[in-house]
């Protein structure tokens, strides 16, 4: 098993386009956060301290109060605003935003690109080597065809998190040259679906939310892997894996309204829902989530096995 592995991890790194990935992510990462640190901002936002902007946006925020009614939900959220500002205020903590770990937190958004870069290496994995009629030369080796498809999968997944951890270490080192390492140990403020004010380390939060996003990335990378092995086409397998999560995450809030989108994959892939204890449908669970989540995955991983035991390699 470990000379399959050393195999697999063997034609991923030799490969020039597997490097022009990582590179490519880490010019984003890059590109992305000075952006974010550059937004253009309004002249008298821009050039005030952080407690006159917070001031100022508590005033807004409870003139909107007095003057608007859109929901119970939504003075919820106006009124959680508010608390967690006034304890910035209170307590002389910066907002998270104006630290280093805020854009760490911003760039969690960029792992759909590591998912989408990984969709890449993982829909070629099988696929490829179909082909390009190297499965033979493979399964010739005395070794059970479990065990190679196994060690195409293991290694797919360890580089997926080998581009995790180079977009987190990017992230840090990017934000740090922008905000400063300065603030670096305040803590994380945020309000519960009640408006009460929490506070938790910032670095577990940072770290959470990353390895949360990494839920949605290895079910979709799962499933480029399953139709990479099912339709031995990679175009394929890149082109319905990526179709299907950016698809299936934009109609995510859509389905919400309706009670058996509990069980819709993408409604469950988004753990990060369950940080600040709001689920986006009332009664869901992080056990449950998890739950569906295995169940798809099962499914995903019975069906790459399945098919890849069966497949003729002479058709």
């Amino acid at each position: 098993m470990l000379n399959l592995l050393l195999n697999e991890n063997m034609k991923i790194y030799r490969r020039m386009r597997t490097w022009m990935l990582v590179v490519a992510l880490v010019l984003t990462t890059i590109g992305f956060l000075t952006a974010q640190h550059f937004t253009v901002k309004p002249a008298e936002v821009a050039n005030a301290s952080w407690k006159t902007n917070i001031q100022q946006q508590i005033k807004n925020d409870q003139r909107m109060l007095t003057v608007m009614n859109r929901g119970n939900d939504w003075k919820a959220r106006v009124t959680s605003r508010i608390n967690v500002n006034q304890y910035h205020l209170t307590h002389n903590l910066p907002p998270t935003d104006e630290t280093l770990w805020g854009n760490i937190l911003k760039a969690a958004d960029l792992v759909v690109v590591v998912t989408v870069f990984t969709v890449v290496i993982a829909a070629d994995s099988v696929a490829g080597e179909f082909s390009s009629g190297t499965i033979k030369l493979l399964l010739i080796r005395p070794v059970s065809r479990s065990k190679i498809l196994l060690s195409k999968y293991v290694s797919t997944v360890v580089f997926s998190v080998l581009l995790l951890l180079i977009l987190f270490i990017s992230a840090f080192i990017v934000s740090g040259v922008l905000q400063g390492f300065h603030d670096i140990g305040v803590p994380y403020v945020y309000a519960s679906g009640d408006g009460v004010v929490h506070t938790k380390n910032i670095v577990q939060e940072a770290i959470s939310t990353y390895l949360y996003q990494c839920v949605q990335m290895i079910i979709t990378v799962t499933m480029a892997f399953m139709i990479s092995t099912v339709f031995r086409s990679s175009s394929i397998a890149i082109a319905l894996s990526v179709g299907i999560m950016f698809a299936g995450s934009s109609i995510v809030s859509f389905l919400s309204q309706f009670s058996w989108a509990k069980y819709y994959l993408f409604e469950n892939t988004d753990l990060t829902q369950y940080l600040n204890g709001t689920p986006n449908i009332p009664g869901m669970t992080l056990s449950f989530s998890i739950t569906v989540i295995l169940g798809y995955f099962l499914t995903f991983i019975a069906l790459s096995w399945i098919v890849f035991k069966k497949r003729d390699i002479a058709a």
